[in-house]
């Protein structure tokens, strides 16, 4: 677990915060307070006909109840508030549509990051993936999902690269293996797409590509991908992914061990001036 202290600092809801920026816990504590204030009802009131406390009523509506409320304070809500199952189906949607909420810490956090080192081994990292290949890559892994919760996915993949349009925009270092590149997700054509994407980023001052080279064998540290976020005034946290769901570790060890390997990755991939003409040329493998 991180410390308190980081958690309030990741998660606090500044009220000017424009909806678009406010990540799903907090659109939905924001929903909450202001129907809670339409029917003039105090955070005790709502506590205690939703059967919470009123500190738990004033944690979901700063947007920091985590890893997200229960289904039964949704309810309660609903209750409370007479809006049949409104507050029940938006919570449902924080693990259906936007992002599961396991995701949502990391959300917090990537926002908050001066630096973001990835490395990838069979897809495109996720904050560069354009609409299509995101949208080819949730309906594989969401067989049963509707159109309408693939495209709040696609929509929610999309909004996490507003993170570059801040004034003080984070330091992204990606390191994808050659896998990546080739696997083709949705067809040839949605893979140009996706690498000619990548071709523009790649000009970014604040964007450096890696291609790790099949010919470079097995990589001296670990096969499996993982993201390193670095703060200009907070611990360096490490996010790991499995498929049941994602964690975050901060200790000091786990850490360190986390930017050797990075450090070694960095060292047999293929150099950014390297990387660019072989996506050059799986680009025009793809629109041939």
């Amino acid at each position: 677990m991180l410390d308190a202290i980081t958690w309030r600092e990741v998660t606090a809801l500044d009220e000017t915060t424009p909806p678009q920026h406010l990540n799903p816990l907090q659109r939905f504590g924001r929903d909450v307070k202001q129907v809670r204030l339409a029917r003039k009802l105090t955070q005790k009131n709502l506590g205690k006909a939703a059967g919470y406390s009123e500190a738990y009523v004033s944690r979901v509506e700063a947007g920091k109840m985590l890893p997200r409320p229960s289904e039964k304070f949704a309810k309660g809500c609903d209750t409370a508030f007479g809006t049949g199952e409104l507050f029940e189906g938006l919570l449902r949607r924080i693990d259906e549509g936007d992002h599961p909420s396991w995701f949502v810490p990391y959300l917090n956090l990537e926002r908050k990051a001066s630096r973001i080192l990835t490395y990838e081994t069979n897809l495109i990292t996720g904050i560069v993936q354009t609409e299509d290949y995101a949208r080819a890559v949730f309906r594989v892994s969401n067989p049963r999902a509707s159109a309408e919760g693939i495209e709040d996915k696609v929509a929610a993949r999309l909004r996490r690269r507003e993170v570059f349009e801040l004034d003080a925009p984070p330091l992204l270092w990606a390191i994808l293996h050659e896998a990546c590149l080739r696997t083709v997700v949705g067809g040839a054509e949605v893979m140009a797409g996706q690498l000619d994407y990548l071709l523009k980023l790649a000009t970014s001052p604040r964007v450096e590509l890696q291609v790790m080279p099949f010919s470079a064998g097995i990589p001296a540290t670990s096969t499996m991908p993982f993201i390193v976020l670095r703060f200009p005034d907070s611990p360096t946290v490490l996010y790991t992914e499995t498929r049941v769901g994602g964690r975050m570790h901060d200790s000091a060890q786990t850490v360190d061990a986390a930017l050797d390997d990075y450090d070694l990755l960095r060292a047999h991939a293929l150099s950014p001036d390297q990387s660019l003409p072989l996506i050059k040329t799986l680009l025009k493998e793809y629109r041939a």
